[in-house]
């Protein structure tokens, strides 16, 4: 899909509209994006990172796929963004420790090889009190039957194969992740897209044939997706303060 990433007519690109409810949640906690270093990983073709380059960052984005970077690379200097994009992988992210005021990984993890090794390489390259922010779908049964079973098998809104039911990751075992490998400050919600019961699900997905676009809103459902955000604490000196 990466030469159809940025055509408005096409259904990827109601991924783009996303960028405002999920930085609703993330400016919460960073109300000026201007001037930080920030990283998009699984940036994809770069919505969120001309995103983000519009608020004033200092934009890198990293994605496994050379076409979608080719797609994003072209797209940014049509737009006259200087966003630094990376083919690579997120368990092996090409930065030195310490590099990033933020870093966002939205839509990613329940794709990745190792979403716990991709947790601590973000972690690896965060600077102390950077901000961790990001989204991904819960493994529950209705997850599978809204993602799968129907966005993908039925209704055919989504590429078949794209998800792997067996790869979503529960909101516990995201923050014991966060947990383990040092974040602190960690904050979890629900990244509502479709509503919580049938009758609102169908009327979001009415809504979203019309429009293309998805009502998301931050809410206390974590059942299909959720959005959070985790700190990298302080460095400890050789003594083990802060």
């Amino acid at each position: 899909m990466a030469d159809r990433w940025w055509q408005p007519n096409e259904k990827i690109y109601t991924l783009s509209y996303l960028n405002s409810p999920r930085f609703t949640f993330f400016d919460y906690y960073v109300k000026d994006w201007q001037g930080l270093n920030v990283l998009d990983v699984g940036c994809g073709g770069g919505y969120s990172c001309e995103f983000m380059a519009a608020k004033g960052a200092s934009v890198s984005g990293i994605d496994r796929s050379y076409p979608c970077i080719i797609s994003a690379r072209n797209h940014a200097a049509t737009q006259n963004w200087e966003i630094d994009y990376k083919v690579g992988q997120a368990e092996a992210l090409p930065w030195q420790n310490d590099t990033f005021d933020a870093v966002i990984c939205v839509d990613v993890l329940e794709h990745v090889v190792d979403w716990q090794k991709a947790v601590a390489e973000i972690y690896r390259v965060l600077r102390p009190q950077g901000y961790f922010f990001f989204d991904t779908i819960n493994r529950t049964f209705k997850s599978k039957l809204i993602f799968i079973v129907l966005l993908e098998d039925i209704l055919q809104e989504i590429p078949r194969g794209v998800h792997d039911w067996h790869k979503f990751i529960q909101p516990q075992e995201l923050q014991n992740c966060l947990i383990k490998v040092g974040f602190s400050d960690i904050d979890i919600k629900g990244f509502d897209l479709f509503g919580i019961y049938s009758y609102q699900n169908i009327r979001a997905y009415i809504h979203y044939k019309k429009t293309r676009r998805f009502q998301a809103k931050i809410s206390d459902n974590t059942s299909l997706m959720y959005i959070g955000k985790a700190m990298k604490g302080k460095e400890k000196n050789a003594e083990g303060n802060p």
